[in-house]
């Protein structure tokens, strides 16, 4: 499995740098319950000589961070553990070119640049890795049970429906790979891209405020990312392919894989792999690994 295929945020633009505060040219910003981004605080509180994260920047708008992050990759000035966070992101991308839109400071938009020291062919992992760790970290600062999508979907129950409420997409750039996250935490129903997306807000969550949501994810990501670089990214050592699996909402129900090329593929999902390729048990009795594509949920798990 390769990191392209994870899943959102991303897209292409002129980035506009800020420590966030007022937003320029336009005035203050005027939405109350939507106060940007400290910058400062966020760097005193994340960024440390012993730690992963290296650098930390909040531009007011963008078309994405993943973007920009990849091409200061490219260009040799961005080492590991750089975070590019947007408030408005203007060209976000999810997995397969889709959109990605919300209004400013409406949630977390932002990208990591990380150059592991494991072998390559375990750098699949990473998306996944991405989406065990905002999922935790969403339980413990929002008090709000966040379930996984395969291949990285970000799940919140809003009256008793599964709804998109983030998603992670990572591409490899430079000597590593970009991982961008996109989460939703303050929209209000008419304010959804699609019917079938949801937010923090949405979920009931005890807390939108993003400094600390921010903090959170990040340090999660820090340790998950420790922990599998410790064991040479091997999934199992870790507790990684663990603990995704425990948190897959995919697992256990009847999914429709349309892969590359128009092809499709339905069965139970039964298991995801030492490649973090969902494997599907089809109505022939044969175990099919998926590694690309996208997946639909038909039915819901049993029990």
């Amino acid at each position: 499995m390769t990191p392209q295929h994870s899943e959102p945020p991303g897209g292409g633009g002129r980035e506009h740098h800020g420590d966030g505060g007022r937003e320029s040219g336009g005035g203050r910003w005027t939405d109350l319950e939507r106060p940007p981004l400290n910058a400062t605080a966020l760097r005193h509180a994340l960024v440390r000589p012993d730690g992963l994260w290296t650098a930390l920047d909040v531009v007011q708008a963008t078309g994405s961070t993943n973007t920009d992050l990849a091409e200061r990759a490219r260009a040799g000035s961005a080492e590991q553990g750089a975070v590019l966070v947007a408030e408005e992101q203007t060209s976000g991308r999810g997995r397969l070119d889709r959109q990605w839109t919300a209004p400013a400071r409406s949630g977390l938009f932002f990208s990591v640049y990380l150059t592991p020291d494991v072998p390559a062919e375990r750098w699949g992992w990473l998306p996944l890795l991405a989406g065990v760790a905002t999922a935790t970290a969403l339980s413990r600062a929002a008090g709000v049970d966040t379930a996984l999508k395969w291949p990285n979907d970000l799940l919140v129950d809003v009256g008793g429906q599964e709804r998109k409420t983030g998603g992670i997409l990572a591409e490899r750039a430079g000597d590593g790979v970009v991982v961008g996250i996109g989460l939703n935490v303050s929209l209000r129903p008419d304010e959804l891209p699609v019917p079938a997306a949801g937010s923090l807000a949405l979920a009931g969550a005890a807390s939108l405020d993003r400094d600390p949501l921010l903090r959170a994810v990040l340090r999660s990501l820090e340790q998950w990312y420790a922990d599998w670089r410790a064991a040479g990214g091997d999934p199992g050592a870790s507790r990684l392919q663990e603990a995704y699996a425990a948190g897959c909402a995919t697992l256990g129900r009847t999914v429709r894989a349309e892969l590359p090329g128009g092809r499709e593929l339905v069965g139970e999902a039964v298991a995801v792999d030492g490649d973090g390729r969902l494997v599907l048990a089809t109505a022939d009795g044969v175990q099919q690994p998926v590694g690309a594509g996208d997946v639909v949920h038909l039915r819901a798990a049993a029990g």
